[in-house]
């Protein structure tokens, strides 16, 4: 009787070092990312989690790409394909394989009326593509003046605006004299591209 209710106590204890274990998942910001007080691109930016910065994930949720995170001493939420995880040995994007994974479901509840910080995309609009590496850069103060001079039509796209992301091959980029790389306003948001490759290597604030 001893012996069997060890084995329970055994198994008990078990179990709940893997839940705990389960709920301090570890993730990795794959790109620069902005972390939101809320699941969404409408919720203000609480501040930008730099590329591999270490993220413990509370969760995502359910049929949703936004995830809590605790990031660079921030608490917020980001989008589910910033995040990657190391499961057996192998990097794995949290969006495609939450299941997987394992992530726990999260809710989010707000009685607050939610001011949009920013002009966001319309239902329908195009979406910025996959994160990719990208190197980094430190534009000249030159470029952000000829930007400031000359500012050019803004488009608007789903996703968040940030460093690595694709730019649909349907926007056209704005050339800039004596720069190897173009100039085109995300949502509001200046940003530089590689005009080889498409994707956005610089984000101005």
């Amino acid at each position: 009787m001893t012996f069997t209710r060890n084995l329970f106590l055994a198994g008990a204890v078990l179990v709940a070092s893997a839940g705990l274990a389960h709920a301090e998942m570890t993730a990795t910001a794959v790109s620069d990312l902005n972390v939101r007080s809320g699941p969404g691109p409408q919720y203000p930016s609480v501040g930008v989690a730099t590329r591999g910065s270490p993220a413990i994930l509370d969760g995502c949720i359910q049929g949703s790409r936004w995830c809590r995170v605790d990031v660079n001493g921030m608490r917020g939420w980001v989008y589910a394909e910033y995040l990657q995880v190391e499961h057996q040995g192998s990097p794995m994007i949290v969006e495609q394989n939450q299941t997987v994974l394992g992530v726990p479901a999260v809710t989010y509840e707000s009685t607050a009326t939610v001011i949009p910080a920013e002009p966001q995309p319309a239902p329908g609009d195009e979406l910025l593509g996959p994160v990719g590496a990208v190197e980094t850069i430190t534009p000249p103060d030159t470029v952000r003046t000829y930007i400031q001079t000359a500012p050019g039509q803004a488009v608007r796209l789903g996703g968040d605006v940030v460093v690595g992301a694709e730019v649909p091959a349907s926007v056209t980029f704005q050339e800039i004299p004596d720069y190897q790389y173009r100039y085109v306003r995300i949502n509001d948001r200046p940003v530089l591209v590689d005009p080889g490759t498409r994707r956005i290597v610089y984000v101005y604030d």
